[in-house]
This record gives structure tokens, C-alpha cells and sequence, in this order.
């Protein structure tokens, strides 16, 4: 997930089937908690929001501290049981693992096919968009 249109989009098509927000791989290191939080709250979708901190578990705290309650932390990430610790303290989810996940990057939300490639995604079992 790169902007809050791409949210919207995947929302809109979801249709309230759920659908879980990714934002880019490692974003937590190169665009940051604050801006995630920001894009979220633009496109009405906190809950769905997934920020991807790849393997540094100093991002992850940040976030935490920022009031991400969602997170992906590697698992061989030096000090995950120290975020994991304290994401449980704090009632976040931390994955040690990203889930596949459709790129929106690639789908034209003016294009037609758009929306048929990204229900067809939702249909056969993803649940995951970025």
C-alpha cells in the first residue's frame, strides 16, 4: 500500500468481505509510522492496516509507541521476542511473517479490469493487498 487511494480502492472492492491493508515491504524503515498511520486514517481503514517493518526492531517499537496495534517484524529479526514482549503489552498484533498479498501498484482503479483482478484475488482466498 503506497496511498490512501490504493486503500479506498481495495475497501471499495472488498465490499466489507474484509480485506487487510499491507503497506510496502521494510516501510516502516524508508516512509515511517507516522505517515502510515496518516494513510490510513485518509482512507477510513485503521483496523485493516499492516506496517511492515522487515527486520529492524527499532521501527517496530517506534511504531508501537506511534499507536500501530499491526505489525510485521521477521521472525530471525535480532530482538523479536523483545517486540513481541512488548507488542503483547500493548495489545498489537506482530506477525513474524508477510502474508502474500496482491500489489495495487500494478491495477489501474480507472481501468476495468481492475476491480475483476482484485475481487478474483479476494475470491480465491487472498486477503491481503499492498
Amino acid at each position: 500500500m503506497h496511498a490512501a487511494a490504493e486503500a479506498r480502492f481495495a475497501l471499495d472492492v472488498a465490499a466489507g468481505a474484509g480485506v487487510i491493508l499491507l503497506s510496502a515491504p521494510g516501510a516502516a524503515g524508508f516512509m515511517g509510522a507516522p505517515w502510515w498511520l496518516a494513510l490510513l486514517r485518509a482512507a477510513g481503514a485503521e483496523p485493516q492496516g499492516v506496517l511492515d517493518c522487515d527486520q529492524a526492531p527499532g521501527e517496530a517499537l517506534a511504531a508501537l509507541r506511534l499507536g500501530v496495534r499491526r505489525l510485521i517484524l521477521l521472525a530471525e529479526a535480532p530482538g523479536f521476542a523483545a517486540v513481541a514482549g512488548a507488542a503483547a503489552e500493548c495489545g498489537a498484533e506482530l506477525w513474524p511473517a508477510r502474508p502474500p498479498a496482491l500489489d495495487l501498484r500494478l491495477l489501474d482503479p480507472a481501468k476495468p479490469g481492475a476491480r475483476r483482478k482484485l475481487a478474483e484475488w479476494l475470491a480465491k482466498g487472498g486477503q491481503s493487498a499492498r
